[in-house]
């Protein structure tokens, strides 16, 4: 172990949505002194703060970790690319870039299992404080807040037709998924700046970068965590080929995400006996949940022909096209380079007992055959739905001791049945959205799932073509029970010192996409930490 360990008061693992916020909120102390390591390297690639640019850093491993899961049994033996990010700024930096925060009955669950004080109105408050709307402030949004939520720079003419589509078939028009109330049909808000992504790392790491009692260390890649007894006080971490030691004065904070949060409790001693043994690990606390109750959005993406060359394939097919949205986003920081993964969305509710939204659309003027791979040759746009609540869970296992080694992941996806039934009336609605006007006015021909309408296709085109929406969560589940990782102040059960602050701590998973929540739980974990102190 090279030199002497450093000490501070905190160290936070992971710099992504939670740790970048953890850090921020920690050093604004200036009596208390933060680590914040980060696996990956800074974020200068220029793909990173382009908010097109998910569709370069998805598959760049410079900047991501690029996982895949175990071969999935319900999804013919298929494996499943599960991109996350390994930069400051985390998943954040390479995301859609869609703000959805997850209906209010998603945290009132969490406080009905028995964690006080994460019900919806706990939460709005945390929402709120992160949150810079460029609409202004409101009961139900901040305007102060380092996290800039913002509108598209344009619409597009397949958007307006969808949502007046879906409008037509008694879906309400919602110009704030983030209100009052979820369900509807319309436009999201991106976390853009004035068309230039707005991170993790840029709302709330680069202000804070400037206090001398907050070190940031990237390319350190943390080992295990350090124990005197039961109580954590450090970190060990590999940097530029040499392991190194940290020490921690108060607490060590896990914020490295529903993957390597819970691989990390593993190679510390904390998890299922069995699994640590076959690894090789002396164990410090038998937890049998840590890894367990792995939560994913999968989606199915209905892929159309448009009848006019206006979409974006047909932009960034054209070198001159292309030329001319770069030009336009150098200059004005609007136009193509500026969309999100989802122009346009709906939350609708589609089984007979649905009290609420249960499918999510994601509508995107693009069309691939796999996130991240290249466009269609042909004017192609998109209809993704994802089952909001899966009843299917999975786990993350330790392939073996060595912490560079990457987890085993088991997503389980459709291991329920009924979360197949969900998905294949949700592809059946996209289906019939398309065949309705206006929006079928602009549709030439369905080029998938194609033109087989019964049960059994459609269940096959799911199996054969379904992917994450990048929404994994759950594996260090927050409660009381036999699976319970950490209580409600998100203490690591067994041990002392030892908090994990991510989106791994989702005793469910929200109704939507997972960023907005991921900081949130950061903002609250640093008010858990600093009242505890």
């Amino acid at each position: 172990m090279s030199g002497p360990p450093q000490e501070f008061d905190y160290i936070v693992v992971g710099a992504g949505s939670s740790g970048c916020a953890l850090a921020n909120r920690l050093s604004a102390d200036a009596r208390y002194t933060v680590l914040l390591l980060e696996a990956g390297g800074p974020d200068t690639s220029p793909w990173i703060h382009i908010p097109i640019g998910y569709g370069k850093t998805i598959f760049d491993r410079r900047i991501n970790w690029c996982y895949e899961t175990e071969p999935e049994p319900e999804l013919g033996g298929r494996r499943i690319y599960w991109p996350r990010g390994k930069v400051i700024g985390g998943s954040g930096a390479v995301n859609g870039l869609v703000y959805i925060r997850g209906q209010p009955e998603d945290y009132d669950n969490w406080a009905g299992l028995g964690n006080r004080g994460w019900g919806y109105e706990d939460m709005l408050p945390y929402f709120r404080r992160a949150e810079h709307q460029v609409r202004g402030g409101s009961a139900y949004h901040g305007a102060d807040g380092p996290l800039w939520v913002s509108d598209l720079s344009e619409r597009h003419p397949l958007c307006e037709a969808f949502i007046a589509t879906a409008n037509r078939r008694g879906v309400p028009l919602n110009a704030d998924f983030n209100a009052e109330r979820q369900e509807g049909v319309g436009y999201f808000q991106l976390n853009t700046r004035r068309g230039v992504r707005c991170s993790p790392a840029t709302a709330y790491l680069r202000p804070a970068r400037r206090r001398p009692n907050l070190a940031v260390v990237s390319h350190a890649l943390a080992r295990r965590v350090l124990f005197r007894g039961r109580r954590a006080v450090g970190v060990e971490y590999q940097r530029n080929g040499e392991v190194r030691a940290a020490r921690a004065r108060r607490e060590v904070l896990l914020s490295a995400g529903a993957i390597n949060s819970p691989q990390l409790l593993m190679l510390s001693g904390i998890g299922e006996l069995r699994q640590l043994a076959r690894a090789g690990v002396e164990p410090i606390a038998e937890l049998p949940g840590v890894g367990r109750n792995l939560q994913d959005h999968l989606q199915a993406r209905v892929v159309l022909r448009a009848r006019q060359a206006i979409t974006y394939n047909d932009i960034f097919r054209s070198p001159l096209r292309t030329l001319w949205a770069g030009i336009q986003w150098v200059l004005t920081r609007s136009g193509p380079l500026t969309v999100s993964a989802g122009q346009a969305g709906a939350f609708v509710r589609l089984m007979p007992d649905a009290e609420r939204p249960d499918v999510q659309f994601h509508f995107i003027t693009f069309s691939t055959d796999r996130p991240g791979e290249g466009l269609h040759r042909f004017p192609g746009f998109t209809m993704s739905v994802c089952q909001l609540r899966p009843a299917s869970h999975g786990r993350i296992e330790l392939a073996s001791g060595d912490p560079s080694a990457a987890p085993r992941i088991f997503a389980q996806y459709l291991s329920a049945r009924a979360d197949l039934l969900v998905l294949r009336a949700a592809v059946r609605y996209a289906r019939e959205l398309a065949r309705t006007a206006p929006l079928a006015e602009l549709v030439a021909e369905e080029v998938s799932p194609g033109a087989a309408d019964d049960d059994e296709s459609i269940d096959e085109f799911i199996r054969a073509t379904a992917v994450t929406i990048f929404h994994p969560v759950g594996t260090c589940k927050m409660g009381s029970g036999p699976e319970a990782v950490v209580d409600s102040a998100l203490r690591v059960r067994g041990v002392e010192a030892l908090r994990v602050v991510d989106a791994s701590i989702m005793p469910t998973l929200v109704s939507g996409n997972t960023n907005a929540a991921a900081i949130a739980i950061g903002e609250k974990g640093s008010d858990l930490v600093l009242g505890d102190a």
